[in-house]
């Protein structure tokens, strides 16, 4: 909702900026913009990065005072680059929502135990050398029993997801694309503020470095629905609401959820969310259809299901994507469903085909290819949960050939 000032954590110490939103003032050419401040590990010390675009006053009711307006100090030659602008704190400051941190999975025992989890749990990293050396690095063996009587899918398809690490850039294309296709409600700043969100996509970031070193890195790792075979959060469901079809995807039948909100607590990866709020129409239009314009009606995407709230949401793999081909397979009758004819929305809209999706049942889909890659592994392994979606291993280049430690750094400027 609101732009920020991207600054070095060196940087902020200077200008007294001693948490998120502390205000900062930048004059150039008698001209001068107050804006929050966002001190961000990795960023390059001794300039200043304000996003444009923000700061509308006829806007709607959505992006009407949203930000600043930074391109009072934009350059008359469009070049977007200033030189010799003079910053200072201010000593206002200023809310700023944001959900980075809501969900992050990362121990809270202490900053080793922390660092330990990331580098062998979550994300994992090496340099072209180190790959060379050792292919099989991203893998780790774990024994663990099954506590329930598992199914076989090897029949018919079983879906899955795989997410390249080393080509996600971590531009959220994915979050917005499965907010349009699958009717997320727009939750909005102040309710965001207080730690609530509705997302069925998350990106968590990781830096490679400590906040204050020079060079740090930043790894992303886009968080959605892992369709466990062995789902936890089907183990405490009361009325069986969320489940497993045929096909192994972990479905929700939200006419059977009564908002226990115990499958949520028992996910490992905080990836399901509560409708606690929102109904067909959002919270302040307690209407009809019948009173509803032309165009407030085209806001919904028709083949997705508009939850009413109580209810539990979370990623379907965009199932009604997947049945609209098979109807068609069916009634064309077609031999097989080609590889590639099913695109999820966070697949469709990523700009670096850092998500695909297929069939693991078709030995020479791409999905299949992926999970038995080498840099394929799979998250929290010693829960034996059987996720459907694995992340293919970082890989890096530097010049110097130089490896380096990687660490979860959520990063507080006032500590």
């Amino acid at each position: 909702w609101d732009n920020a000032a991207l600054i070095s954590p060196t940087d902020a110490r200077k200008l007294g900026v001693k948490k998120y939103g502390d205000m900062i003032r930048i004059e150039h050419a008698g001209k001068a913009l107050e804006i929050a401040a966002y001190p961000l590990p990795g960023h390059a010390g001794g300039s200043v990065t304000v996003p444009l675009g923000y700061g509308h006053q006829h806007a709607g009711v959505i992006a009407t005072g949203a930000g600043v307006d930074a391109y009072a100090l934009v350059p008359a030659d469009g070049s977007g680059r200033i030189a010799g602008a003079e910053v200072a704190g201010t000593g206002k400051h200023y809310a700023l929502s944001t959900t980075q941190d809501h969900h992050a999975i990362r121990s809270k025992i202490g900053d080793q135990e922390s660092a330990r989890r990331v580098e062998e749990d979550l994300v994992k990293s090496a340099t072209i050398g180190q790959f060379v050396k050792q292919p099989t690095f991203a893998k780790r063996d774990v024994v663990s029993l099954p506590l329930w009587q598992e199914w076989s899918y090897d029949d018919g398809h079983k879906w899955g997801l795989a997410i390249d690490l080393s080509t996600c850039i971590g531009c959220s294309g994915c979050v917005v694309a499965c907010q349009a296709e699958n009717n997320i409600p727009v939750v909005g700043k102040d309710e965001v503020a207080v730690g609530r969100e509705m997302h069925w996509i998350r990106v968590d970031r990781y830096f490679e470095g400590g906040p204050q070193e020079p060079d740090v890195k930043i790894v992303h790792q886009p968080m959605t629905c892992h369709h466990c075979e062995n789902a936890p959060c089907e183990q405490v469901c009361p009325v069986a609401a969320t489940t497993h079809d045929k096909e192994g995807i972990n479905v929700m039948v939200y006419n059977r959820c009564i908002g226990t909100r115990y499958c949520n607590n028992n996910c490992p990866f905080k990836v399901r969310r509560f409708n606690w709020f929102w109904n067909h129409h959002g919270p302040h239009h307690p209407r009809s259809d019948e009173d509803l314009t032309n165009i407030e009606k085209m806001v919904n995407n028709p083949e997705v299901t508009v939850r009413s709230r109580g209810v539990m949401e979370k990623c379907s793999l965009c199932t009604q994507r997947i049945n609209a081909v098979k109807i068609r397979a069916k009634n064309e009758r077609w031999d097989k469903i080609p590889d590639g004819s099913i695109t999820p929305a966070c697949a469709q809209a990523c700009p670096t085909d850092a998500i695909v999706f297929g069939d693991l049942n078709d030995p020479n889909s791409r999905i299949r290819k992926l999970h038995e890659d080498a840099r394929a592994y799979e998250l929290l392994p010693e829960l034996n949960l059987k996720s459907r979606l694995l992340y293919l291993a970082k890989l890096t280049n530097p010049a110097d050939g130089a490896a380096a430690g990687l660490q979860d750094e959520t990063h507080d400027p006032s500590a």
